[in-house]
């Protein structure tokens, strides 16, 4: 982590993309294996990305909504170890929800359902706030300087300075 001069790298922007795209959907894909495998007879692509999963009518359906709320608080981790800069959070978070915002259009057709809106716009919030949370408090935590052997190392040490900047 050394913040000096920002370098444009595309491939790395667009490597940080696939790699926190993959890393959601295996999250989602354990927690829907362990949350809705366990209530579905087959468990599908359908419970990742058809609109009308995400339903607050049934258990299955809550399961589901726990599901990507859950993957989105593991993606603020997932932020935190890749992306590791606080004021991206919000950019890698919105382009994950993007494109599966894309890949759902595909799918299923545009989703009509109030739910998986709510779902997605509160999954989009937890990941990206939680992220910069997290990437704020390893920026502002103190660099560590190895110790002086003893402190009367330290004293001459400060007592050197002192005559230099002030003979």
């Amino acid at each position: 982590m050394f913040y000096g001069a920002l370098v444009w790298d595309p491939w790395l922007i667009v490597s940080q993309i696939v790699c926190l795209q993959c890393l959601y959907y295996l999250t989602l894909g354990l927690f829907m294996a362990i949350l809705v495998g366990t209530r579905v007879s087959r468990l599908s692509l359908m419970y990742f990305f058809d609109f009308s999963t995400l339903t607050a009518s049934t258990v299955t359906g809550w399961c589901a909504i726990v599901s990507f709320l859950l993957s989105s608080l593991t993606g603020a981790g997932y932020l935190l170890y890749l992306i590791e800069r606080a004021k991206k959070c919000l950019d890698f978070s919105a382009t994950l929800y993007i494109i599966h915002l894309f890949i759902c259009i595909i799918y299923g057709g545009w989703p009509s359902s109030i739910t998986w809106w709510v779902v997605n716009i509160t999954g989009l919030a937890l990941m990206s706030l939680l992220g910069e949370w997290l990437c704020i408090r390893r920026e502002l935590r103190e660099i560590p300087i190895t110790r002086l052997r003893s402190s009367k190392h330290l004293v001459l040490v400060a007592l050197a300075i002192y005559i230099a900047f002030h003979a």
